[in-house]
């Protein structure tokens, strides 16, 4: 029988692999107990302290830092999951409000279910891209100029149970892609590709 040490190195493993790079499908929650004082730990360690999820979410996603990020940390539909070598830990997110990252890209992207706070990196980083993101009945939920994070990302907290369309422009180029916003919905979108 293994050792119970043994089984908590095994599953933080396994959600270390999860979340070292860009999801492509759901990531299971590993159910590693870990005190709170591990996890005030794991917070402070990292500057985020204080913060709740949906801060959390924005910090790391907006980090200049280069990836990978120091601190291991994962989006899913309802929850955030972070971690590092010897603590992991979930966070719940709002009922009402879903996170959506999108990367738009011209010639390179790469697979993404769950974004990867942590790992993904999209092509256009740092770029100033125009972005409207309109719901099945009309509704502009978004229609603003944003610059994409040094991880060539932009986040939106979009109502929950809802979908769509997310349009971008950038200099001459523009593309579309769809999006869902329910429990288990990709939280990474890495689809959506400009052409002229």
């Amino acid at each position: 029988m293994p050792r119970p040490r043994l089984l908590v190195l095994t599953a933080a493993l396994g959600l270390a692999l999860a979340t070292g790079a860009c999801s492509t499908q759901e990531d299971p929650t590993a159910s590693v107990e870990v005190s709170s004082s591990a996890e005030e730990q794991l917070l402070a360690e990292h500057g985020l302290e204080g913060l709740s999820a949906q801060e959390i979410v924005e910090e790391l996603d907006r980090s200049p830092q280069p990836r990978p990020l120091s601190l291991g940390a994962s989006v899913q539909a309802d929850q955030l999951l972070l971690m590092d070598e010897d603590t992991e830990m979930t966070l719940a997110l709002p009922d009402d409000v879903f996170y959506l990252s999108v990367a738009p890209y011209v010639s390179s992207t790469h697979d993404c279910y769950n974004h990867s706070l942590a790992t993904c990196q999209g092509e256009l980083a740092e770029e100033q891209i125009q972005v409207t993101i309109t719901d099945d009945s009309g509704e502009v939920l978004v229609d603003e100029e944003v610059t994409t994070y040094t991880n060539g990302f932009a986040g939106f907290w979009l109502p929950r149970g809802t979908s769509g369309t997310v349009e971008v422009d950038h200099e001459g180029r523009s593309g579309t892609a769809g999006f869902s916003t329910d429990v288990g919905d990709p939280t990474c979108m890495t689809t959506l590709q400009l052409s002229a």
